[in-house]
């Protein structure tokens, strides 16, 4: 079984060409975040994961969890390994330095989350978690709760959680009933349980801090009526001393798919009265402040697809340079040959190390977009801010998609062995299953695209993003003859992005039932042409280094073949996609529910 090796290189190329990191640095907000810098920080972080998480990753997907009323014990290897994340100071990468984070881009801070999963996606959950919380805190908390919590989350010692979903609201949040109830002491009373919260309880930190949404009392129905609170695990004193335990408790624990040695937990508040928390914002304003922590997971599950699908990736490669089966087609060797020499070998090996590069620029973009509407001021701000907005469900959505596809294309390269779990790729599939379902399935990201993000500026966003790609194509046109064939594709598909982009701006007016139901595969087209605009970027990007005379030749030819593939096997694969958008809702409701259950 191959180890997994974190591709520095090529996020470095990715955040140089794609995430604009030299711009960047000129910024007051990330000076210090120079190329050189960046490069010593991923070259670290990788060997890093490499050498304590990517060892882990196995023995907690067989060892898995043990449950009881005192607690979930994690795989001793994941308290090590934590310890060791902990003591490295990793945690607070992007966070705030005012409170000891380290203030990276998201775009940097993309990548090493990137090497972070695909080493141990499971154990990579605690993190990622405590991730959103510190963003909530750092954006809504008071300096009193940013002075007492947010230290110790930033610097790992303190792990965090987000609580939203209950039995009856999963996707539908204003369904909460979780109550609230004021103390008259600036604190408030807990009680009600939350379902699938990852890393709610377990053993690795020394405090859990739960953000919890919850309603008060008299509160308006829905959405409109939730309120955010910190509930800790175990009390803490203005000092951020820690005291009693707080009155909530893992009752049980999920047995899943994949990621095993993620403890998603059924949590009970109030058990014995109530637990205390503390109101994170205004009151009934609770879901905007979380969406502080939706937004950064949804890019963060996006990146579960390029990490989980490199990982896979580096996996299949290795084994086709070590297993022989059949005879080289037009070779001489009577002897079996090694698989990778057979043409579908390639062509699934393509496939897969080229969704993986386009995975990974459009996560870096999107990241970057963000940085820069957090570093510049004005229209240019609030320009990256809208792009930002725009790409959020197209990386999260479909970037799990395709890691889908990737992982699953692993297990194909490996024939039979990629079906026996001691190859590997079989957790690698079944870890990544779950990531088109969490922090807004797929097809909520689809709605929320074409009901949402299309109209921002009256469209004008994606307009702007479609004159971005056009202009790509006139510098293609211009690096002459090789690169011919991919401006002719990445056109064809920006025509047909274009194209069903009208029809469903149009047809969403008259009918929203209509846009609605070819969101899915408005989305696909999306991002298959905007992965294709990015692989031309990258490609033109390896060509000006080879003629700048790199002596990187075999890293930057490779780049541009692969961004050929792309553009020639998978661009094209947008207009088949069309008549799913336009087919229209009619058909969908031309049969009732009697009907499709009869056999």
């Amino acid at each position: 079984m191959a180890d997994y090796r974190a591709p520095v290189k090529d996020a470095l190329f990715t955040l140089r060409h794609i995430g604009m990191l030299e711009d960047l640095s000129k910024t007051e907000r990330y000076a210090h975040a120079d190329p050189e810098t960046v490069a010593a920080v991923l070259e670290e972080q990788g060997r890093f994961m490499q050498e304590v998480f990517a060892p882990t990753n196995a023995i907690g997907d067989r060892v898995g969890l043990k449950w009881s009323p005192d607690g979930v014990e994690t795989p001793a290897e994941f308290r090590a390994a934590y310890a060791k994340f902990v003591e490295a100071g990793w945690q607070g990468l992007n966070a705030d330095p005012e409170y000891g984070g380290a203030g990276f881009p998201e775009s940097v801070f993309a990548c090493a989350s990137e090497f972070e999963t695909a080493a141990n996606g499971a154990l990579t959950m605690a993190p990622g978690l405590t991730t959103g919380a510190i963003e909530c805190l750092q954006h809504w908390g008071t300096e009193e709760q940013k002075e007492v919590y947010l230290r110790k989350l930033i610097t790992g010692e303190w792990t965090g959680t987000m609580n939203l979903t209950e039995p009856q609201a999963g996707s539908d949040v204003g369904l909460c009933t979780t109550k609230a109830v004021p103390q008259g002491d600036g604190t408030y009373l807990i009680t009600g349980t939350k379902i699938f919260i990852s890393f709610g309880e377990h053993d690795m930190a020394d405090n859990i801090i739960h953000l919890v949404l919850a309603r008060l009392p008299e509160a308006p129905p829905g959405t409109k009526g939730i309120s955010l609170f910190i509930v800790p695990k175990f009390m803490v004193g203005d000092d951020s001393s820690i005291g009693e335990r707080n009155d909530v408790r893992c009752v049980s624990i999920e047995h899943k798919m994949g990621i095993h040695a993620s403890p998603t937990c059924v949590m009970s508040y109030g058990d014995d009265g109530g637990a205390v928390g503390y109101l994170v914002g205004e009151e009934n304003q609770g879901m905007r402040a979380m969406f502080t922590m939706m937004n950064s997971a949804r890019i963060a599950v996006g990146i579960q697809g390029a990490a989980l699908g490199d990982a896979a990736y580096q996996k299949a490669l290795a084994y086709s340079q070590e297993r022989r089966q059949g005879r080289e087609i037009g070779g001489d060797s009577k002897e079996p040959a090694f698989i990778i020499s057979h043409p579908d070998v390639r062509r699934m090996l393509l496939f897969m190390r080229s969704h993986v590069e386009a995975m990974r620029a459009l996560i870096v973009y999107n990241a970057a977009a963000l940085d820069l509407s957090r570093a510049l001021d004005g229209d240019e701000a609030t320009a990256w801010g809208e792009i930002a907005e725009l790409l959020t469900p197209v990386t999260k959505a479909w970037c799990t998609d395709v890691g889908m596809e990737v992982t699953s294309t692993a297990v194909q390269v490996f024939g039979g062995m990629g079906y026996i779990e001691e190859s590997g790729v079989a957790q690698h599939y079944r870890d990544m299953r779950i990531a088109p379902i969490y922090e807004g399935t797929n097809g909520i990201q689809a709605m929320d695209l074409v009901g949402r993000k299309l109209g921002l500026r009256m469209g004008g966003v994606v307009n702007d993003l479609m004159d971005r790609m056009t202009a790509t194509v006139a510098e293609l046109d211009a690096a002459g003859e090789s690169f011919a064939s991919m401006a002719t594709e990445l056109q064809a598909g920006i025509d047909t992005l274009s194209d069903v982009t009208s029809w469903i701006m149009t047809s969403g007016l008259a009918d929203p039932k209509e846009a609605l139901a070819g969101a899915t595969p408005y989305l696909r087209i999306f991002g298959i042409v905007t992965g294709g605009w990015l692989m031309a970027r990258q490609a033109l990007a390896a060509r000006a280094e080879l003629d700048a005379g790199s002596s990187d030749s075999a890293y930057l030819e490779a780049k541009i073949v692969t961004a050929r593939f792309y553009a020639d096997q998978q661009l094209p694969q947008a207009a088949g996609w069309v008549a799913s958008v336009k087919g229209g809702a009619a058909v969908l409701y031309d049969v009732d529910a009697d009907q499709l259950a009869s056999v």
